[in-house]
Protein backbone atom coordinates (compact mmCIF):
# COMPACT_ATOMS: atom_id res chain seq x y z
CA UNK A 1 0.00 0.00 0.00
CA UNK A 2 2.75 2.27 0.82
CA UNK A 3 5.06 1.31 -2.77
CA UNK A 4 1.52 2.21 -4.31
CA UNK A 5 1.10 5.76 -2.76
CA UNK A 6 4.85 6.51 -3.46
CA UNK A 7 4.35 5.91 -7.03
CA UNK A 8 1.19 7.70 -7.22
CA UNK A 9 3.03 10.92 -5.30
CA UNK A 10 6.00 10.27 -7.62
CA UNK A 11 3.66 10.37 -10.61
CA UNK A 12 2.24 13.70 -9.50
CA UNK A 13 5.02 15.37 -8.77
CA UNK A 14 6.32 14.61 -12.25
CA UNK A 15 2.98 15.47 -14.09
CA UNK A 16 3.11 18.95 -12.15
CA UNK A 17 7.17 19.42 -13.14
CA UNK A 18 5.96 18.94 -16.65
CA UNK A 19 3.06 20.94 -16.57
CA UNK A 20 5.32 23.86 -14.96
CA UNK A 21 8.02 23.13 -17.69
CA UNK A 22 5.74 23.55 -20.48
CA UNK A 23 3.96 27.07 -19.25
CA UNK A 24 7.84 28.18 -18.85
CA UNK A 25 8.59 27.24 -22.22
CA UNK A 26 5.05 28.56 -23.42
CA UNK A 27 6.12 31.98 -21.74
CA UNK A 28 8.46 33.45 -24.33
CA UNK A 29 5.79 33.03 -27.22
CA UNK A 30 3.32 35.48 -24.90
CA UNK A 31 6.23 37.95 -23.92
CA UNK A 32 6.96 38.13 -27.55
CA UNK A 33 3.43 38.39 -29.01
CA UNK A 34 2.44 40.94 -26.42
CA UNK A 35 5.88 42.90 -27.28
CA UNK A 36 5.20 42.85 -31.36
CA UNK A 37 1.51 43.44 -30.86
CA UNK A 38 2.38 46.69 -28.91
CA UNK A 39 5.31 47.85 -31.28
CA UNK A 40 3.50 47.44 -34.46
CA UNK A 41 0.47 49.52 -33.11
CA UNK A 42 2.23 51.87 -31.63
CA UNK A 43 4.17 52.55 -34.52
CA UNK A 44 1.36 53.18 -36.67
CA UNK A 45 -0.38 55.47 -34.22
CA UNK A 46 2.98 57.33 -33.59
CA UNK A 47 3.22 58.01 -37.68
CA UNK A 48 -0.09 58.71 -37.99
CA UNK A 49 0.75 61.09 -34.92
CA UNK A 50 4.16 62.89 -36.10
CA UNK A 51 2.42 65.40 -38.47
CA UNK A 52 0.75 67.11 -35.78
CA UNK A 53 4.04 67.27 -33.29
CA UNK A 54 5.70 69.09 -36.46
CA UNK A 55 9.12 67.03 -36.12
CA UNK A 56 10.28 66.43 -39.39
CA UNK A 57 10.98 62.65 -40.76
CA UNK A 58 14.02 64.10 -41.90
CA UNK A 59 15.07 64.90 -38.24
CA UNK A 60 13.33 61.23 -36.75
CA UNK A 61 10.69 59.51 -37.24
CA UNK A 62 8.78 58.28 -34.46
CA UNK A 63 8.05 55.32 -35.48
CA UNK A 64 10.98 54.31 -34.39
CA UNK A 65 9.69 53.96 -30.47
CA UNK A 66 7.10 51.76 -31.25
CA UNK A 67 9.73 48.74 -30.07
CA UNK A 68 10.81 50.88 -26.93
CA UNK A 69 7.25 51.12 -26.27
CA UNK A 70 6.50 47.46 -26.42
CA UNK A 71 9.24 47.32 -23.90
CA UNK A 72 8.00 49.32 -21.75
CA UNK A 73 4.72 47.61 -21.77
CA UNK A 74 6.58 44.11 -21.24
CA UNK A 75 8.52 45.81 -18.17
CA UNK A 76 4.90 46.68 -16.58
CA UNK A 77 4.13 42.98 -17.58
CA UNK A 78 7.31 40.92 -16.35
CA UNK A 79 9.65 43.84 -14.64
CA UNK A 80 12.20 40.96 -13.76
CA UNK A 81 12.16 38.73 -16.83
CA UNK A 82 12.01 42.27 -19.23
CA UNK A 83 15.65 43.57 -16.52
CA UNK A 84 17.26 40.01 -16.62
CA UNK A 85 16.82 40.08 -20.62
CA UNK A 86 18.20 43.89 -21.22
CA UNK A 87 21.08 43.25 -19.19
CA UNK A 88 22.58 40.71 -21.00
CA UNK A 89 24.70 38.26 -19.78
CA UNK A 90 26.60 38.27 -16.71
CA UNK A 91 31.05 40.01 -17.44
CA UNK A 92 32.06 42.20 -19.42
CA UNK A 93 33.15 39.70 -22.64
CA UNK A 94 35.52 41.73 -25.38
CA UNK A 95 33.61 42.65 -28.17
CA UNK A 96 34.33 43.34 -31.96
CA UNK A 97 33.07 46.83 -32.15
CA UNK A 98 35.40 48.23 -34.31
CA UNK A 99 34.40 45.45 -36.79
CA UNK A 100 30.84 46.00 -36.43
CA UNK A 101 30.86 49.59 -36.60
CA UNK A 102 33.31 49.36 -39.58
CA UNK A 103 30.62 47.26 -41.37
CA UNK A 104 27.80 49.64 -42.25
CA UNK A 105 30.66 51.30 -43.86
CA UNK A 106 31.27 48.74 -45.59
CA UNK A 107 27.73 48.48 -46.61
CA UNK A 108 27.38 51.91 -48.15
CA UNK A 109 30.28 51.11 -50.11
CA UNK A 110 29.14 48.15 -51.58
CA UNK A 111 25.40 49.18 -51.89
CA UNK A 112 26.49 52.98 -53.33
CA UNK A 113 29.67 51.88 -55.53
CA UNK A 114 27.95 49.89 -57.80
CA UNK A 115 24.35 51.77 -57.64
CA UNK A 116 26.56 54.67 -59.23
CA UNK A 117 28.19 52.62 -61.72
CA UNK A 118 24.80 50.75 -62.78
CA UNK A 119 23.33 54.39 -63.55
CA UNK A 120 26.46 56.46 -64.41
CA UNK A 121 25.54 59.13 -61.52
CA UNK A 122 27.06 59.05 -58.12
CA UNK A 123 24.18 59.60 -55.82
CA UNK A 124 25.30 62.02 -53.19
CA UNK A 125 23.82 64.33 -51.01
CA UNK A 126 25.79 67.45 -49.75
CA UNK A 127 24.86 67.70 -45.63
CA UNK A 128 24.97 71.87 -46.09
CA UNK A 129 21.96 71.08 -48.81
CA UNK A 130 19.44 69.29 -46.20
CA UNK A 131 16.77 71.33 -44.19
CA UNK A 132 18.40 70.76 -40.69
CA UNK A 133 21.94 70.96 -39.26
CA UNK A 134 23.31 67.40 -40.18
CA UNK A 135 24.75 67.13 -36.56
CA UNK A 136 21.39 67.51 -35.58
CA UNK A 137 19.85 64.50 -38.08
CA UNK A 138 22.71 62.40 -36.66
CA UNK A 139 21.92 62.71 -33.35
CA UNK A 140 18.75 62.27 -33.51
CA UNK A 141 19.33 58.90 -35.96
CA UNK A 142 20.90 57.70 -33.19
CA UNK A 143 18.35 58.23 -30.80
CA UNK A 144 15.59 56.98 -32.72
CA UNK A 145 17.94 54.23 -33.69
CA UNK A 146 18.43 53.14 -30.13
CA UNK A 147 14.21 53.42 -29.46
CA UNK A 148 14.03 50.79 -32.07
CA UNK A 149 17.60 48.87 -31.19
CA UNK A 150 16.11 48.68 -27.36
CA UNK A 151 13.08 46.04 -28.79
CA UNK A 152 14.71 44.09 -31.42
CA UNK A 153 18.12 43.58 -30.34
CA UNK A 154 18.10 44.06 -26.45
CA UNK A 155 14.43 42.34 -26.07
CA UNK A 156 13.47 40.03 -28.48
CA UNK A 157 16.76 38.68 -29.57
CA UNK A 158 17.75 37.33 -26.38
CA UNK A 159 14.35 36.34 -25.58
CA UNK A 160 13.88 34.03 -28.69
CA UNK A 161 17.71 33.11 -27.86
CA UNK A 162 16.29 31.04 -24.71
CA UNK A 163 14.75 28.90 -26.86
CA UNK A 164 16.98 29.08 -30.67
CA UNK A 165 20.15 29.13 -31.68
CA UNK A 166 22.00 32.33 -32.64
CA UNK A 167 21.60 32.20 -36.03
CA UNK A 168 17.78 31.30 -35.73
CA UNK A 169 17.08 33.94 -33.62
CA UNK A 170 18.84 36.62 -35.49
CA UNK A 171 16.96 35.73 -38.62
CA UNK A 172 13.73 35.59 -37.02
CA UNK A 173 14.30 38.84 -35.27
CA UNK A 174 15.50 40.46 -39.30
CA UNK A 175 12.61 39.22 -40.79
CA UNK A 176 9.97 40.63 -38.36
CA UNK A 177 12.11 43.40 -38.36
CA UNK A 178 11.59 43.73 -41.84
CA UNK A 179 7.82 42.80 -41.92
CA UNK A 180 7.43 45.92 -39.33
CA UNK A 181 8.26 48.20 -41.73
CA UNK A 182 5.13 48.06 -43.73
CA UNK A 183 5.75 51.29 -45.61
CA UNK A 184 9.13 49.85 -47.33
CA UNK A 185 6.69 46.43 -48.55
CA UNK A 186 4.24 48.95 -49.95
CA UNK A 187 6.77 49.88 -52.22
CA UNK A 188 6.42 46.59 -54.38
CA UNK A 189 8.14 42.99 -54.67
CA UNK A 190 11.48 43.45 -55.73
CA UNK A 191 11.92 46.84 -53.40
CA UNK A 192 10.04 45.00 -50.57
CA UNK A 193 12.89 41.81 -51.06
CA UNK A 194 15.50 43.89 -51.27
CA UNK A 195 14.54 45.46 -48.08
CA UNK A 196 14.02 42.00 -46.04
CA UNK A 197 17.12 40.93 -47.68
CA UNK A 198 19.05 43.45 -45.91
CA UNK A 199 17.07 43.75 -42.60
CA UNK A 200 17.83 39.83 -42.00
CA UNK A 201 21.63 40.45 -43.21
CA UNK A 202 21.54 43.21 -40.60
CA UNK A 203 20.07 41.13 -37.67
CA UNK A 204 22.33 38.39 -38.20
CA UNK A 205 25.23 40.59 -38.40
CA UNK A 206 24.27 42.43 -35.26
CA UNK A 207 23.15 39.92 -33.62
CA UNK A 208 26.21 37.63 -34.33
CA UNK A 209 28.53 40.11 -33.10
CA UNK A 210 27.15 40.82 -29.75
CA UNK A 211 25.56 37.22 -29.06
CA UNK A 212 27.89 37.77 -25.39
CA UNK A 213 27.65 41.92 -25.11
CA UNK A 214 24.51 43.08 -22.97
CA UNK A 215 23.19 45.86 -21.29
CA UNK A 216 24.01 49.62 -22.03
CA UNK A 217 26.88 48.72 -24.41
CA UNK A 218 24.55 46.32 -26.52
CA UNK A 219 22.23 49.33 -26.86
CA UNK A 220 24.94 51.44 -27.99
CA UNK A 221 26.44 49.48 -30.32
CA UNK A 222 23.34 48.34 -32.06
CA UNK A 223 21.72 52.11 -32.30
CA UNK A 224 25.11 53.15 -33.15
CA UNK A 225 25.34 50.42 -36.61
CA UNK A 226 21.74 51.43 -37.89
CA UNK A 227 21.86 55.20 -37.48
CA UNK A 228 25.38 54.82 -39.63
CA UNK A 229 23.39 52.57 -41.90
CA UNK A 230 20.84 55.27 -41.56
CA UNK A 231 23.18 58.04 -42.52
CA UNK A 232 24.94 55.95 -45.09
CA UNK A 233 21.68 55.54 -46.84
CA UNK A 234 20.45 59.45 -46.62
CA UNK A 235 23.68 60.58 -48.15
CA UNK A 236 24.43 58.37 -50.55
CA UNK A 237 21.53 56.56 -51.87
CA UNK A 238 18.05 57.68 -52.96
CA UNK A 239 15.78 54.36 -51.80
CA UNK A 240 13.46 56.68 -50.73
CA UNK A 241 12.37 57.38 -54.28
CA UNK A 242 10.36 53.85 -54.20
CA UNK A 243 13.21 53.02 -56.85
CA UNK A 244 13.87 49.45 -56.40
CA UNK A 245 17.28 49.17 -57.73
CA UNK A 246 18.79 51.12 -54.66
CA UNK A 247 17.40 49.15 -52.44
CA UNK A 248 17.81 45.74 -53.77
CA UNK A 249 21.62 46.43 -54.33
CA UNK A 250 21.83 47.37 -50.54
CA UNK A 251 19.99 44.52 -49.54
CA UNK A 252 22.83 42.42 -51.28
CA UNK A 253 25.32 44.53 -49.59
CA UNK A 254 23.90 43.84 -46.07
CA UNK A 255 24.03 39.87 -47.46
CA UNK A 256 27.65 40.25 -48.73
CA UNK A 257 28.68 41.63 -45.06
CA UNK A 258 26.85 39.34 -42.80
CA UNK A 259 29.05 36.40 -44.35
CA UNK A 260 32.26 36.66 -42.09
CA UNK A 261 30.30 37.21 -39.66
CA UNK A 262 28.07 33.48 -39.93
CA UNK A 263 31.26 32.30 -40.83
CA UNK A 264 33.57 33.51 -38.25
CA UNK A 265 30.61 31.81 -35.68
CA UNK A 266 30.96 28.45 -37.71
CA UNK A 267 35.11 28.69 -36.88
CA UNK A 268 34.36 29.69 -33.66
CA UNK A 269 31.43 26.88 -32.85
CA UNK A 270 32.86 23.84 -34.54
CA UNK A 271 36.04 22.47 -33.98
CA UNK A 272 38.72 21.90 -36.38
CA UNK A 273 38.92 18.52 -37.23
CA UNK A 274 41.70 16.33 -35.47
CA UNK A 275 44.28 14.71 -38.04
Amino acid sequence: MQTTQTTQTTQTTQTTQTTETTQTRQRWKVRSGVYLVVAFLAAGALGAAQPATGIPTEVVQLTQFGPALGVALAALLWPSRTRGLLAGPPGHPASPWRQLLVTPLLITLLAAGPYALLTGTAHTTDPSSLHHPFLLIALAQLVGACGEEIGWRCFLQPLLRTRFGPLTASVTVGAVWGLWHVQALAQGPAYAAGFLLATIAMSVVLGLAMEEVGGLRRLLLAGGFHALVNLGMLLFMDEETGSALPMVLFGLACAVTAVPWVWRRREVTIPAAVG
